[in-house]
């Protein structure tokens, strides 16, 4: 064999034959990556930007970070070529462990790939906080890959591509040559400082959020390395807002947040950087109706008749539509559970970064459950998989409520004063990944329900549903879609378990007085090829049974954030506030919505849309609601200071401890 091919045939700065494995995994990792980009591109083909610049820009930009990423990879590989012994190139050892931790980082290499199909099937993104959350959560994450896609295959097929590849280097000759040829202490030194230099300079200098420089997201998102996302995003779990994003004066700030918090039952308790204040109510009462809250997983707006869909798969909703207060213009004020939990809870606009649900330091705080507790309620959080995914357990444990849920092993903190109990077995008739069915679970409910009643405690019952989630299963013949089909299974089977819950309760001695608010956490997906898709972040929410209230639909454009103001005002009860949410019913109620993820952070009054970035960027937009397009129109200084407002008032009394009790 010639081992003098590789000089002659590979012309690049590693002139050693030494080097040819580490050269030729770089232009194998580059072709691969390559792709998948055109994999994506071709997935989201009726999306994407297919403009010659727009395309090259794309691809170009993505190989501009697969170099950074291909560069970490092989620094391990590097720093052995730099360090191993000349004159024991060759040998067992070297044979071994070169054959070993090459078909390793081969093997996650191309798992990581499969793994970004599938992370993209679901979200339409690559990989971000949300795997990054995935690491931690195993169980879970683990469960419901198992259910949701054929892990058998999918293994197989991961060491099948494996040994493909080692294969081909073996066939080509490629380790033969890096067996065989020494290189010089000049040669190695050279290479090591060509990738240190290298990789500082992307750690030092290129950010993540510099692929995105499209107005078509999916561009953007294309354009992205996977793997370097993914570590981009644990510096991005907590972002503050004065150092990331466009910033006004602190008392002008909480000026501007004052008066639109402002009602006119309203007074506030102090001047400066508070918007806490009481809730004077023109008749107030003292009736005190038990409320069940229903938190309902990824129900979009658009899975309903009432909103144009025609498949019937939530009649006990459409139902529902016709017989309550009926929110029909409301928008999530995120696009994960802990968004949606942390909006009805808190009453507030969605920080950057993570949802304070999953942040430290985030027990006694001022939440909906203070009204309800002053009032001498029982609070109880049901949810029906294990309460330390997503820091739920802490979060509602340390805000005052007693839980119920399906523990699996996890012990909550000796800081977090509360009780925890278990959903036992013989309680469980299906369970999946995420927990147990929501039939299920609304069963739990009202079984507390009742022991509360017999206790004559007046009772805020919140339960978090799971079912309509990948994996997507659910009890068989309860519904006329097998279980694990698809979504549209998942969101009838939620729905006849709704209905199901409604029914039970009807025959229940405390269902006369007894408030039933529904809603959903987020939409069941939120992609599009603008910045934000705002079509999907509208979600349903119905306040049922309560007294005296004949059926309505509010038409009001609002958010989640106002879902229990607008029912403490439906009660009439005094209570302290501490929200940025407001009582639609109000006089000086100003259509408007908070939406965002956790780095786009968007306000919206009727169609015109204001988007905050973080590197201090915003964008102004008229949202076409039928076609739901955002159009760039002109900035407007007034209502860039609004947005800015609400969003840097909110982090402020956050960040300084101000959302305390």
């Amino acid at each position: 064999m010639n081992m003098e091919a590789p000089k002659s045939r590979f012309r690049f700065a590693f002139s050693s034959s030494r080097f040819s494995l580490l050269w030729n995994f770089f232009k194998g990792f580059l072709l691969l990556s390559l792709l998948l980009r055109i994999v994506f591109m071709l997935w989201q083909m009726n999306e994407v930007s297919w403009s010659p610049i727009a395309v090259i820009r794309t691809l170009a930009t993505g190989m501009f970070f697969d170099i950074g990423v291909v560069g970490f990879v092989a620094l391990p590989g590097i720093l052995y070529l730099l360090l191993f012994p000349n004159r024991y190139i060759g040998s067992r050892l070297d044979r071994f462990l070169i054959y070993f931790f090459f078909s390793l980082t081969v093997l996650l290499l191309v798992f990581v790939f499969f793994a970004e199909i599938t992370f993209w099937e679901e979200f339409r993104t690559r990989f971000n906080f949300i795997a990054v959350d995935y690491l931690i959560y195993t169980h879970e994450v683990v469960s419901n890959i198992q259910e949701s896609y054929p892990l058998p295959y999918l293994i197989s097929g991961v060491a099948v591509i494996t040994f493909l590849i080692v294969f081909l280097f073996q066939k080509k000759g490629i380790f033969a040559w890096t067996f065989a040829a020494k290189a010089s202490v000049k040669e190695r030194l050279s290479v090591f400082a060509v990738t240190a230099v290298s990789l500082l300079f992307y750690i030092g200098f290129i950010k993540n959020t510099q692929a995105e420089w499209s107005s078509n997201r999916y561009n953007n998102e294309i354009s992205k390395a996977g793997i370097y996302s993914f570590f981009a995003e644990f510096r991005n779990n907590q972002m503050e807002y004065t150092r990331f994003y466009t910033s006004i004066d602190s008392k002008k700030a909480f000026e501007i947040a004052r008066n639109q918090v402002k009602q006119s039952d309203s007074r506030f308790l102090k001047e400066g950087t508070s918007i806490r204040r009481d809730i004077t109510d023109a008749q107030p009462s003292d009736a005190k109706p038990n409320v069940v809250f229903i938190l309902m997983e990824s129900m979009s707006g658009s899975f309903m008749k009432e909103f144009g869909n025609e498949k019937g798969i939530t009649p006990n909703m459409d139902k529902l539509a016709q017989e309550s207060i009926f929110f029909s213009n409301l928008y999530a004020t995120g696009t994960r559970t802990v968004r949606g939990m942390e909006a009805v809870t808190l009453c507030i606009p969605p920080t950057p970064g993570q949802s304070i649900v999953k942040r430290p330091d985030n027990q006694g705080l001022f939440t909906v459950s203070n009204v309800f507790r002053d009032k001498g309620y029982q609070n109880s959080f049901f949810y029906g998989g294990d309460g330390y995914f997503d820091n739920m357990n802490s979060y509602f444990g340390g805000n005052g409520f007693t839980i119920y849920d399906r523990g699996r092993g996890s012990v909550l903190s000796d800081k977090i004063k509360t009780q925890r109990y278990n959903i036992d077995d013989n309680e469980v008739t299906f369970e999946n990944a995420w927990g147990i069915c929501d039939e299920n679970i609304y069963d739990k409910m009202l079984k507390i329900a009742d022991q509360h009643y017999a206790a004559k405690k007046p009772f805020f019952n919140f339960v978090m549903t799971t079912s309509n989630h990948r994996p997507y299963t659910y009890p068989e013949n309860k519904i006329d879609i097998p279980s694990g089909t698809n979504r549209d299974g998942a969101v009838k089977y939620a729905d006849f378990a709704l209905g199901q819950m409604l029914e039970k309760a009807k025959n229940k001695p405390w269902f006369k007085n007894t408030v039933f608010v529904i809603i959903a956490d987020h939409c069941a997906s939120s992609a599009g090829k603008d910045e934000i898709d705002v079509a999907n972040y509208h979600i349903p929410a119905f306040i049922y049974n309560l007294p005296t209230q004949t059926p309505e639909k509010i038409q009001q454009q609002c958010s989640q954030i106002d879902l229990f103001p607008t029912l403490f005002s439906k009660l009439h009860w005094n209570y302290r506030s501490d929200f940025f949410g407001k009582n639609v019913y109000d006089k000086e109620y100003t259509e408007r919505a908070y939406v965002g993820t956790y780095r786009k952070l968007v306000y919206m009054k009727k169609e015109k849309t204001m988007i905050l970035s973080d590197q201090k960027k915003q964008a102004f937009y008229d949202w076409n609601k039928q076609t739901n397009e955002l159009k760039s129109i002109p900035m407007d200084k007034k209502f860039l200071e609004e947005t800015i407002a609400g969003y840097q008032a909110a982090d402020y009394l956050f960040t300084n401890k101000l959302l305390k009790e």
